[in-house]
């Protein structure tokens, strides 16, 4: 497995290696003791979940605060999105910042989002099945979250607005700045 550090420290590109031949492919997509040696970290993953969305689907960007937050490692399984985390770590000299990653079935790349990110997607294909992985439980009261298109964060979606389906949640989010009194 291939392991990249993006410019956002502590979060990284995962490429598995991949075995091919005339039957078809395998690749070890998770190894908890491979992935915290490469990723320098000792993350137990406690949850996953399994997303289906249609294209233009943008979901995000949402965290998890305080106790309950969530360190997260996603993946495509069938389809093609593009993956944003943000960076809201206050005291991060990377605060505000963004890395922005299309994971597809057929690229296979993972992406690792640190506690204290904010992460989002948007379909790019037809259709999408995102898969995830949390090192801690879901806590519906400890849902946070920034509005997709705040200017601030500069986050090209790829998609025009008017091609994004949106929950009436996510439109409702705050700004950055609303959030974060270390404002970018």
């Amino acid at each position: 497995m291939k392991v990249t550090e993006t410019k956002l420290k502590g979060c990284y590109i995962l490429e598995p290696a991949k075995f091919g031949d005339s039957r078809g492919y395998f690749f070890e997509s998770f190894n908890e003791r491979t992935f915290n040696e490469l990723t320098n970290t000792q993350t137990k993953f406690v949850q996953d979940n399994q997303s289906y969305s249609s294209k233009g689907v943008l979901r995000g960007l949402h965290a998890q605060s305080g106790e309950h937050a969530q360190a997260k490692l996603v993946r495509v399984l069938q389809g093609k999105v593009l993956d944003v985390a943000v960076d809201a770590r206050e005291n991060s000299e990377t605060f505000g910042q963004h890395v922005a990653v299309e994971l597809s079935d057929e690229n296979n790349l993972q992406l690792f989002v640190p506690r204290g990110f904010l992460h989002g997607f948007v379909v790019l294909s037809e259709t999408a099945m995102f898969f995830y992985k949390c090192d801690n439980f879901y806590n519906k009261e400890s849902e946070s979250g920034v509005k997709y298109n705040d200017p601030a964060l500069g986050i090209n979606w790829i998609l025009q607005d008017k091609d994004l389906i949106i929950s009436d949640k996510d439109l409702i989010l705050p700004n950055f700045n609303e959030v974060f009194t270390n404002s970018i």
